[in-house]
């Protein structure tokens, strides 16, 4: 059984919570995530990582053991409106998926670094943590990585919902 879980929030936090606590004391850790509302997080199944998403159109990744610091272990703005939904790759602890109000499913790999050998890529605006970007739904709710299906993503939006592999993990 899980007693520690954690939540987002309009006023712009996410908090960590221990339900064996006595409610005055159970939210044990907050940061300030963003600059404005915080619409969804996920918590890493694997490594000690949160992913959230906002309404400024930012996805920041948070080490729990720096929670407090309120620095995060990464930063990506790619994303042109609010984050829809975040989540973690059911077996990859590097890789996870975000959407946003701007119609758009971005993949994402925290191992991946820059290749600092080129010097073409330095002029390159794309994160080279951003593997993939899948467009042409509207209005995008959610995305869910499929469990026995290594890659397999699935999207819901109000256009219908989507079913599509992306990578080979």
């Amino acid at each position: 059984m899980s007693v520690v879980f954690a939540s987002c929030s309009v006023d712009k936090t996410v908090r960590i919570w221990d339900i064996r606590s006595s409610p005055s004391k159970a939210c044990m850790l907050t940061t300030q995530a963003h600059d404005s509302d915080v619409n969804v997080i996920s918590w890493n199944r694997n490594e000690p990582y949160i992913v959230s998403g906002g309404d400024d159109g930012v996805v920041k990744v948070w080490d729990l053991r720096q929670f407090q610091s309120g620095k995060t272990a990464a930063l990506f703005k790619h994303h042109s409106g609010p984050i829809t939904s975040v989540e973690w790759h059911p077996t990859d602890s590097s890789i996870f998926g975000a959407s946003g109000e701007d119609n758009q499913i971005s993949l994402w790999d925290l191992a991946v670094e820059r290749d600092g050998g080129n010097p073409e890529a330095k002029d390159v605006d794309v994160p080279p943590q951003l593997l993939f970007v899948h467009m042409g739904q509207e209005d995008i709710k959610e995305i869910h990585w499929h469990p026995q299906i290594p890659g397999v993503v699935i999207s819901t939006a109000q256009s219908g919902f989507n079913i599509f592999k992306s990578i080979s993990v």
